[in-house]
């Protein structure tokens, strides 16, 4: 896994409050969010509502060097299906909103994705994933309770048909024991804890932890 994108991932998670859960979406569509990219592969994602008969909604940036895949690949296909919407760029409220109204989030990425950071943002809003079985996907979507890890579209559709199994508040709640600014924070302890040459003194820091004592780490001398 690449640390600096994974560090940046997670300075994003700690640099504010987790989105909201959504126990009852007011949308009925399938979600796509991100950049315009052959390796993001959105004409799967149309593919997969298309076959599914489900509307998708694509909010996503189009960069300059992925422009030319658009408008030749990618815009012939949302012409030519009533049933996706493109969006665009969306911010960081209106990101909670589309991705907490969703259906599932459709994660059809066709390379090593390193992290993923969307998927956390969809399992925190309590939105399940179908996600392809690419780089760090098995490693965050857990099959049957915050998602599907798929092989295929055949697979992804059937995915879709299996939503109403995956409860929501389930989703958040994995969000919350595996993705949140503290337990990240305590998986770092336990790392630098383990490293030669240093040695923890708990110390009151009322300002983390709700309050609570911590770890301090620092070189032993």
């Amino acid at each position: 896994m690449n640390l600096t994108i994974l560090a940046s991932a997670m300075r994003a998670m700690l640099a504010g409050k987790p989105f909201p859960i959504t126990e009852r979406p007011n949308g009925d569509y399938l979600a796509f969010l991100g950049r315009i990219s052959p390796e993001k592969r959105p004409d799967r994602a149309i593919e997969i509502a298309a076959r599914a008969g489900m509307p998708l909604k694509i909010a996503a940036k189009i960069g300059d060097a992925d422009r030319k895949y658009w408008e030749e690949i990618i815009a012939p296909m949302v012409d030519a299906h009533d049933n996706v919407e493109f969006i665009g760029e969306i911010n960081e409220k209106q990101k909670a909103e589309f991705l907490g109204n969703a259906r599932a989030l459709l994660f059809p990425v066709d390379w090593p994705e390193p992290f993923g950071l969307v998927m956390i943002e969809a399992m925190a809003c309590g939105t399940p994933v179908i996600a392809w079985a690419n780089g760090s996907v098995p490693e965050i979507v857990e099959p049957g309770l915050t998602g599907y890890v798929v092989h295929s579209l055949e697979d992804a559709v059937a995915a879709v048909s299996k939503l109403d199994r995956i409860s929501r508040g389930i989703v958040r709640e994995t969000f919350e024991e595996r993705f949140t600014a503290d337990r990240m924070a305590r998986d770092y302890v336990e790392i630098y804890r383990g490293l030669p040459g240093v040695e923890a003194v708990t110390m009151p820091l009322p300002h983390m932890l709700g309050g609570h004592g911590a770890h301090v780490l620092h070189a032993a001398e």
